[in-house]
């Protein structure tokens, strides 16, 4: 995902769980550099940014920063624990046979009598 595109996503879901002004800021200011020419180029995970976000003097220096970051880096987290186990899960159902497997597996054990 592009970055500046994943910092959107991050904004706004950092504005839907009623984040502080000083993060919504924070992640403007993010934006803002990555909108600059030749740094579009950039891809990165949004579980990447909010890590790199969390890094930031801006998220050392203020509790409540560092907090909602952490807050959705652990939403995203479980988000992805979650499809992931979706995914292990519909790997592991069994795959039904079709009618000439069991045709075929009658047919021998016929062959096996007779």
């Amino acid at each position: 995902m592009n970055a500046r595109e994943g910092l959107e996503r991050i904004r706004d879901r950092l504005y839907e769980h009623d984040a502080r002004m000083e993060t919504l800021a924070l992640v403007d200011t993010m934006i803002k550099r990555a909108s600059v020419p030749g740094a579009d180029k950039a891809q990165a995970s949004m579980s990447q940014l909010v890590r790199m976000l969390t890094r930031t003097p801006v998220a050392n220096q203020n509790v409540e920063v560092y907090n909602d970051l952490v807050r959705l880096e652990e939403e995203l987290e479980t988000a992805t624990a979650r499809r992931r186990a979706e995914i292990e899960a519909e790997e592991a159902k069994p795959i039904p046979k079709s009618k000439k497997f069991y045709k075929e597996q009658k047919a021998r054990e016929q062959s096996k009598r007779g």
